[in-house]
């Protein structure tokens, strides 16, 4: 064989050789692509699986408080200054004595989770409410109180500035009779999965008040509607 013929079968054998090394690599790199978009869609996959666990979870803590029944047994409630006040099933217990505003409404917890209570807003008016209102205005509780999933429990709030423009509001609905809306700032055990669930307060005869549910406001989650 020829020098000459020597050349180009040396020249033929390098074309070849980056032939295959070109092949190789490309071979190489789109595997890795292929390996790195499916180590992307395992870890979207993953995210999604943990994100549906998750509020799998926080749905089986999910509070949700409404009014009681009627037919739930009645109960006695104490507030600071050592009054009593006797709520029964589906009602609300107002009384003005002393300078002091007292509340009691009996409530149901209906939801999966344990209801701790955080504050409250009350104003008087009779018409249904499309939002809630802001954090800032609620009043915070003097201690937590707890409604078991599926058990009945309740509400207690007092008014003890006579001065203020709340406090002669209410006090002047309640001898008088008229219609009171009341919202409740509540949370599961942890403190998180917040709502705020509203109530009418509306008295029926002489002495009995009677409480309805409204709506119910997401406060750390879009609202449904």
């Amino acid at each position: 064989m020829t020098a000459t013929q020597w050349a180009t079968v040396a020249s033929l054998a390098t074309a070849v050789g980056t032939l295959v090394l070109a092949i190789a690599t490309f071979a190489s790199v789109r595997s890795a692509n292929y390996s790195a978009r499916a180590a992307d869609q395992a870890a979207r996959i993953a995210e999604q699986s943990a994100r549906i666990a998750e509020r799998s979870l926080m749905a089986a803590e999910r509070p949700l408080l409404v009014s009681s029944r009627l037919q739930d047994p009645e109960q006695k409630i104490q507030f600071l200054e050592g009054t009593f006040l006797k709520v029964g099933g589906g009602a609300a217990t107002l009384k003005v004595a002393d300078g002091v505003v007292y509340m009691v409404i009996s409530v149901r917890n209906v939801g999966t989770g344990l209801a701790v209570m955080h504050g409250w807003h009350v104003e008087v008016t009779g018409q249904p409410q499309q939002t809630h209102p802001p954090l800032e205005d609620f009043t915070t509780q003097t201690r937590d109180i707890y409604v078991a999933p599926g058990d009945v429990g309740f509400w207690q709030g007092a008014l003890r500035d006579p001065a203020t423009a709340q406090f002669k509001a209410v006090a002047a609905a309640v001898e008088a009779g008229d219609p009171i809306m009341l919202s409740i700032l509540y949370g599961d055990w942890e403190g998180g999965q917040r709502v705020i669930s509203l109530f009418a307060l509306r008295r029926v005869n002489d002495e009995r008040w009677l409480t309805t549910t409204g709506r119910h406001f997401n406060v750390d989650r879009p609202d449904p509607r």
